[in-house]
């Protein structure tokens, strides 16, 4: 188990919508170094390809409950879509008011192949839908209205880190 640097905004792995897992047993590594890398404090998810891996898998650490999905679908959203604050680790140090549902379900499987559900609301729902973008190969930015986005495209050419 490691803790795994982050890819940063500008990544093209950022970008690639992620093969699914085939292997379960040989994703366990990857399964681990995600966990570990989200235990970090302030971090309520972690997805593969926001480590450099184009699989379908993500952890997740919200109100002290941790886990994982792989091969994750988001099944069913409900509710009003509002604006919520939301960062991204790959986006270092920028955040923006994005539309996101207040409930979000998602399926998945656990390394042993059983089929897990995960249902939340506030935090949960909002990191289920952030990380299952993330295996879509989008960013929280792609999400923001219009006017917003214009905000933070500026916001992040300005950033020391972004080339």
């Amino acid at each position: 188990m490691a803790v795994r640097e982050i890819r940063l905004y500008g990544d093209p792995v950022l970008r690639t919508v992620c093969d699914e897992v085939t292997d379960f047993a040989a994703a366990k590594t990857l399964v681990d170094d995600l966990i570990e890398t989200t235990k970090l404090p302030g971090r309520a998810g972690v997805a593969a390809p926001q480590i450099g891996v184009p699989l379908r898998a993500f952890s997740y650490n919200v109100n002290g409950q941790v886990g994982y999905l792989i091969n994750p679908v988001l099944v069913s959203v409900s509710g009003e879509k509002t604006l919520v604050e939301e960062g991204c680790l790959s986006v270092p140090g920028l955040w923006h008011l994005t539309p996101r549902f207040p409930e979000a379900t998602a399926e998945g499987f656990n390394l042993f192949g059983e089929k897990v559900i995960i249902s939340g609301e506030g935090l949960l729902a909002q990191a289920l839908q952030h990380e299952c973008d993330h295996l879509d190969g989008k960013v929280y930015l792609d999400r923001l209205e219009i006017d917003e986005r214009r905000v933070a495209m500026r916001k992040l050419r300005e950033t020391d880190w972004f080339i």
